[in-house]
């Protein structure tokens, strides 16, 4: 139901609206509407303006408590208007007559709602992305068109007239000044802020001592990273705006209150957190000096971390090292589409929706969505039983042979189609032209990189290996780790010996532990990896304040083994879920610990992704170790 507090708010500014119509109020609110306060209002009625009709529209034609379905009751008209045919079957005709309207509705509206989002632009955009793969129960209707947003988005604000002064007022100097170039398009665009390439000038005489120090050309290259001048309030009042219409969504009986509630903080405070340039500074600086420890696991895994250009950063702007390559969910999507799964919905946003949902509702995740989801078809219903007949299969062959053991068969066929493929491209090159074909030509092109994609897939298991490996340094031993280690924020390149080298990029969203708490989580992981008995997994649960129904050690122990245990053959299987749920709930989860377990499952996804199952205790036995010898408590 609407709160109270939001009821204010509304007669609030109704009467704020009301004193505009005297001569003082006219001046109060065209002083009002030029601050940043006022801008966020004048945003918050563009999007009601657009979206009140939409939702009267959806609240008249079905709410009962709307006057117009109450005359259709009352005079058995429209969906009421039953035969006397069909009274025994008056509820069943009702609820597909229902559904039919509801249908009619959605057809009606989704196309406006997806104009609105490309209206406004920035966190709307996001939030269609996000509805797109959700679990929620979002109509097929709105969830068709939001994944549109996933590719066809209008791009990112214009350099000339936005970044580039913003830069500069930032800055206090003109480009010129500090940048040999930069270059105008974005190497990247969110909806808080883009992202640019560009070389810093060497300075001989003056100016600041981190350009002078730079004479090599690859050093002195760098990421711009700038944050949209109107996102300090057009941010805000957009997540106003999105919680003010979950709860009209929620009155009206259209979502669950608690897990749509959930959802919406997660999502508000993800944004708001990004919002802190100087926070992720910090963040990143703090791990690239970690990074230089010669203890530390980056070196030997060839892995580097953008080092921060202090000097050129300020509370909109993040200036650090360029790291160049190609992202890891390029090379995720590249592995899955050689087995035939689409991948048009994008590999991180699957990976990150799927570690999201597990750590809103840790009681109630199903391990198996992160294989189902990196298998989903959007193909129709044929293509679809096809696919569901492939899954099965794989179910059935899984448990009679092992997960690990079907993921290893699919990596070494996949190894023997591109060797197949690599042989055939180098032979059809070395014949004569005038032997060629040219539909053999059209087919070698287009394999040209099979011998390449070959080595790569050689690679993956040291890949995955090095990524929970530094990640479990940053959260056992650092204390400050990133928890939005996507694939998209994963880079991989060749360095100057032919080795790939690992870049992590993306300090937005990191989570500190102390000691105490990387104690706890410590304890928790070492009992897994150690397969210890269910009593002294469930203890360890408990040690961290984490409160169930019904306190049950059995469930406590599943669970524990589910989050950071090999993923099973029977973990694929919702009714394994289904019996753990009535086993027990999950009632508080501690929040150091859910960070720590989005983080696990981001890295477990990417690596099913790539088809490699990892017993997450297992990579981070040894870094669980190493903290509860350093830290002694209790």
């Amino acid at each position: 139901m609407i709160s109270s507090l939001s009821l204010r708010t509304v007669a609030r500014r109704g009467v704020a609206v009301s004193l505009g119509t005297t001569s003082v109020g006219v001046a109060a609110v065209t002083a009002y509407a030029y601050t940043e306060q006022g801008a966020g209002f004048r945003r918050e009625v563009q999007f009601w303006s657009k979206v009140f009709p939409i939702v009267a529209d959806y609240y008249f034609k079905t709410a009962q408590s709307s006057p117009w379905v109450k005359f259709q009751k009352w005079s058995r008209n429209g969906i009421y208007n039953f035969d006397k045919s069909q009274d025994d079957q008056q509820d069943e005709v009702l609820k597909q007559r229902q559904r039919k309207l509801l249908n009619s509705l959605h057809d009606e509206h989704a196309p406006e709602i997806l104009q609105v989002m490309l209206d406004l632009k920035g966190l709307y955009i996001k939030l269609g992305q996000v509805l797109s793969v959700t679990v929620l129960p979002v109509p097929e209707q709105y969830r068709k068109l939001f994944r549109t947003l996933q590719s066809d988005v209008p791009g990112h604000e214009e350099f000339e007239s936005v970044v580039k002064p913003t830069i500069e007022r930032e800055l206090g100097k003109p480009l010129e000044d500090i940048f040999e170039f930069v270059d105008p398009v974005p190497c990247g665009a969110a909806s808080i802020g883009q992202a640019h390439r560009a070389k810093l000038k060497v300075v001989s005489d003056g100016g600041d001592s981190t350009t002078k120090m730079l004479q090599d050309d690859k050093d002195r290259m760098v990421i711009i990273k700038v944050q949209y001048p109107d996102a300090v309030w057009k941010i805000p009042a957009d997540i106003q705006c999105v919680g003010d219409f979950l709860k009209i969504c929620v009155w009206a009986g259209v979502v669950d209150e608690e897990s749509s509630q959930l959802s919406f903080d997660e999502f508000s405070r993800q944004f708001l957190s990004e919002l802190d340039y100087n926070r992720e500074r910090q963040n990143c600086q703090t791990i690239y000096e970690s990074s230089l420890d010669p203890k530390a696991p980056y070196a030997k895994n060839n892995i580097v971390v953008p080092k921060i250009h202090e000097d050129l950063c300020t509370q909109k702007i993040i200036t650090m090292s360029y790291i160049p390559g190609v992202s890891m969910e390029a090379e995720a999507k590249r592995q899955l589409e050689m087995l035939g799964i689409d991948t048009s919905g994008g590999i991180s946003q699957i990976i990150k929706d799927a570690a999201q949902e597990a750590t809103r509702h840790p009681d109630d995740v199903d391990a198996g969505s992160l294989v189902r989801r990196m298998t989903k078809s959007s193909e129709q219903k044929q293509k679809k039983r096809l696919f569901s007949f492939k899954v099965n299969v794989s179910k059935l062959v899984g448990s009679f042979i092992g997960l690990d053991s079907a993921l290893w068969a699919v990596r070494i066929a996949k190894r023997i189609l591109l060797s197949y493929q690599a042989l055939l491209v180098s032979s059809i090159q070395k014949l004569p032209f005038f032997l060629v074909n040219p539909s053999w030509k059209v087919w070698a092109e287009k394999h040209s990189m099979a011998a390449e994609q070959g080595k790569r897939l050689g690679e993956i298991d040291a890949w995955c290996i090095a990524l929970f490996d530094v990640h479990g340094h940053q959260i056992f031993n650092l204390g400050l780790f990133n928890a939005d280690c996507h694939p998209g924020n994963i880079l991989l390149s060749e360095d100057d010996t032919g080795r790939t080298k690992i870049g992590l990029i993306d300090y937005g969203q990191c989570k500190k532990l102390t000691p105490e708490e990387q104690y706890k989580v410590a304890r928790l992981v070492w009992s897994i990896a150690n397969d210890e008995n269910d009593e002294v997994i469930a203890q360890a649960f408990r040690d961290m304040n984490i409160i169930t129904q019904n306190d049950s050690t059995e469930f406590l122990a599943k669970f524990g083994k589910l989050m950071f245990g090999t993923l099973e053959p029977e973990h694929l299987q919702h009714s394994w879920h289904m019996n753990l749920h009535k086993q027990d709930k999950v009632l508080y989860f501690p929040k150091e610990l859910s960070m720590v377990y989005r983080t696990s499952l981001l890295l477990r996804g990417l690596a099913i992704s790539l088809q490699m199952n990892y017993s997450v205790g297992e990579q981070w036995k040894h870094h669980a170790k190493e903290a509860m010898e350093r830290i002694q408590i209790g």
